[in-house]
């Protein structure tokens, strides 16, 4: 039984896309136009495929009409250690919960990090909101903050609710709104920044603006302006890794406090990452209009801008 089926351009959005990629891969098909499996993830899963019922390579080129049918595994399930961490809790229903992340927190476990993130935070508050003793539930975070970026986030307590709330970021319906401290002033008071992103070749931690890679879009607005800093809103329409970080970086304005693509400040040495996740606008399950959920600037933000204003 296929995962999933799909005639190729039964969709007009779709087809409309696929026209603009003639010949397009399968493989690319599945990530870059029905967004199902990156292409890491579509190697991991181990993606097979038929096309009008013949098994066929990943290589080969998609026609308008061809049936397709997927099949992959299920993505393994991680065992996440239940820990009762306090977590700033902005909305919560038996469906899913909004959470205020702090800066610091990793989100999901990793290496390194198999304790302390919020997916063992959530799992805690999960097991002891439904009385569960089972082991082994998948973390339901659908998006993720880095570490040193604090802000909303939302997960869901089911299956259903989760795949009802990754879709809309899949369809790009999620309004996020970002706050950030940035080195300089930009030219222009507002404007939209796009540009491919790809891994940095010369450091495979980082990303960084390229010639090719994945379509990355972000609009600003700048708030206030001093001599050397500004406070901005960032709106993100694509959601790539880093994308806000690298952006800024690419039009000369880093982030301050980015230990990554920003640089040393002799006016704020110890400052952290100055970005903040402040608006979240999503339908959530059961419902049918967005919920606007918003977040004020954490202390950090107060006492940089509070100097900022003194000097």
């Amino acid at each position: 039984m296929p995962n999933f089926l799909h005639t190729v351009e039964e969709n007009p959005s779709l087809g409309s896309r696929l026209e603009q990629r003639s010949g397009l891969r399968l493989d690319r098909y599945v990530s870059e136009i029905l967004r199902l499996l990156s292409r890491s993830q579509i190697k991991a899963r181990g993606l097979t495929a038929k096309i009008n019922g013949k098994p066929v390579k990943l290589s080969r080129p998609v026609k308008q009409g061809d049936i397709l049918e997927l099949c992959w595994e299920d993505e393994p399930v991680q065992y996440i250690i239940p820990q009762d961490i306090p977590l700033d809790i902005v909305y919560e229903d038996e469906r899913c919960v909004v959470v205020n992340k702090a800066q610091g927190m990793v989100v999901h476990p990793g290496a390194g990090n198999r304790q302390g993130t919020l997916a063992n935070a959530l799992y805690f508050r999960r097991q002891k909101n439904n009385e569960s003793k089972v082991i082994g539930l998948r973390p339901g975070i659908v998006h993720r903050l880095d570490k040193e970026t604090s802000g909303l986030i939302i997960a869901a307590y089911d299956d259903e609710a989760h795949a009802f709330l990754a879709q809309q970021f899949k369809d790009r319906k999620v309004i996020k709104k970002y706050a950030a401290i940035i080195c300089g002033t930009p030219k222009e008071k507002k404007g939209r920044i796009e540009t491919f992103i790809a891994r940095d070749p010369k450091d495979r931690k980082r990303f960084a603006v390229s010639n090719n890679g994945k379509t990355a879009v972000t609009f600003y607005k700048v708030i206030k302006s001093w001599q050397n800093y500004s406070l901005v809103i960032l709106r993100p329409k694509t959601g790539r890794t880093h994308q806000l970080r690298v952006h800024l970086r690419h039009i000369g304005h880093p982030i301050l406090g980015d230990p990554v693509y920003g640089h040393a400040d002799k006016n704020f040495p110890t400052a952290t990452l100055m970005l903040h996740s402040k608006t979240l606008a999503i339908i959530l399950p059961g419902e049918t209009e967005r919920r606007i959920f918003s977040s004020s600037l954490p202390e950090r933000f107060n006492a940089i801008i509070t100097k900022l204003g003194i000097s």
